[in-house]
């Protein structure tokens, strides 16, 4: 699992449920620009972070290790 994959995993996620990026970085506590840079592979998450991300989603955590 590579910081690419998890950002495409997160991205596919957001999109599926019709959510923009603005919307998860206010339910998740994460700024914008630092979702931006995750989705695209630029940087990578602290496991608290992904937990904060999977919860504005409304998924597992575990999913969005997940291949596409």
């Amino acid at each position: 699992m590579t910081r690419t994959s998890v950002g495409a995993r997160i991205r596919a996620v957001r999109v599926e449920r019709g959510l923009t990026q603005e919307e998860v970085a206010l339910a998740s506590g994460v700024a914008r620009h630092m979702l931006v840079q995750v989705e695209r592979g630029q940087r990578g998450l602290l496991y608290e972070r992904l937990v904060d991300i999977a919860e504005a989603l409304d998924v597992r955590p575990s999913s969005l290790l997940e291949d596409l």
